[in-house]
């Protein structure tokens, strides 16, 4: 099955609009589907728009260092108990991620861009916490991370995510030529596509390449993925 994972950017405890990476400037998020940008009204018009069993959300604050978001998402866990949550809240550590999946509020999504090098990967691999991990893939014009990273696929955990950080609410569609490199880099992944997904059309051809998946914003938001499409894709 394919699944669409949508996305919410956190930061000072409200929910903002991603566009191509450039987090400093992203304004409070407008949405067909709720009013206002609080976090769980805005989950609220995700899971009227779709039955969605999981959210991926970005911790904002925790990624640049500047605070973090963990009473808005105890919150979000505590109002919606049966949606998991994949979370990236700047993740440096082994540890870390340890402490994350401990305290139940998701599974742990590492972004390459946070790390400094291989050792939280090679520390969590075997480790109870390792099944709820997600590798996050991160480019910009390049890969953004530990350099060798792309080459050590036996450091990947089952769930990558390619991250295309530039075309993020860009609406320019998948990055199919990265998607299908690290596809073949590490087949047997569960691989999710993410930045540039436009419509219905974009997840019919991802699933029909072979991704498990796609996280998706500005879409669901703006109306151009609907719930009648939705609905096609998980049956």
């Amino acid at each position: 099955m394919f699944h669409v994972v949508p996305v919410i950017d956190l930061r000072e405890g409200g929910v903002v609009h991603a566009r191509r990476g450039d987090r400093g400037r992203y304004p409070p998020l407008r949405s067909s589907l709720c009013a206002g940008n609080d976090p769980v009204a805005v989950v609220g018009g995700l899971l009227r728009l779709h039955p969605f069993p999981v959210v991926y959300a970005a911790d904002l604050d925790a990624i640049q260092g500047t605070g973090d978001n963990r009473p808005t998402l105890a919150r979000l866990k505590a109002t919606f108990p049966d949606v998991g949550f994949w979370v990236d809240a700047g993740f440096r550590t082994a540890d870390a991620v340890r402490g994350f999946v401990a305290s139940g509020l998701g599974d742990a999504v590492l972004g390459s861009e946070s790390l400094h090098d291989l050792a939280p990967l090679a520390a969590l691999k075997g480790d109870p916490a390792w099944e709820r991990l997600i590798l996050s893939l991160d480019f910009r014009d390049r890969f953004v991370g530990p350099p060798d990273l792309p080459d050590r696929p036996n450091l990947w955990p089952r769930r990558i995510i390619a991250m295309t950080l530039a075309r993020v609410g860009s609406g320019e569609g998948p990055d199919w030529n990265r998607l299908a490199e690290i596809g073949r880099t590490k087949p047997q992944a569960s691989l999710f596509a993410a930045g540039g997904v436009r419509n219905g059309d974009d997840l019919h051809d991802l699933a029909a390449r072979g991704s498990a998946g796609a996280l998706v914003a500005t879409a669901l938001h703006d109306g151009r993925i609907g719930g009648a499409e939705l609905a096609a894709l998980s049956r």
